[in-house]
C-alpha cells in the first residue's frame, strides 16, 4: 500500500477528482493549505498599495492506494492538474505499513 499526496492549484481539484474517480478511486482526503516553492509567492496590489504574498493557496490531496494502482493514480493526477505554468505542484508517494478500517476491523488492502 502507498500513500499518494499531491499539492495542486485549487482550481484544478475538480479535474483531479474526476480523473481519480474514473480510475475507481473511492475516497480521498482534501485539505486547503498554503505554501510556496520556486515561485516564491507573488506580489499583489490592494487599495493601491503593493504587498507581497509569501504563501499561496494550494490544495493537498491524500489517498491510500494498493501498490498496483500507484502509477495510474500518479499519472492521472499529473495530467489533470497540469497547467504548464510555475506552481502546478508536487506529488509524493510513500509507503503505508499498516491500515485498519475502524468500523469493521478490516486491515491493510481490505481497509482501503
Amino acid at each position: 500500500m502507498k500513500l499518494v499526496m499531491a499539492i495542486i492549484k485549487p482550481f484544478r481539484l475538480d479535474d483531479v477528482r474526476e480523473a481519480l474517480t474514473a480510475l475507481g478511486i473511492q475516497g480521498m482526503t482534501v485539505t486547503d493549505v498554503q505554501g510556496f516553492g520556486r515561485q516564491k509567492g507573488q506580489t499583489e496590489i490592494y487599495r493601491g498599495a503593493e504587498y507581497a504574498v509569501s504563501f499561496l493557496p494550494k490544495v493537498k490531496i491524500e489517498l491510500a492506494v494498493v501498490d498496483d494502482m500507484v502509477e495510474a493514480v500518479v499519472e492521472a493526477i499529473q495530467k489533470s492538474a497540469r497547467t504548464d505554468k510555475i506552481g502546478d505542484g508536487k506529488i509524493f508517494v510513500s509507503a503505508i505499513e499498516h491500515a485498519v478500517r475502524i468500523r469493521t476491523g478490516e486491515t491493510d488492502g481490505d481497509a482501503i
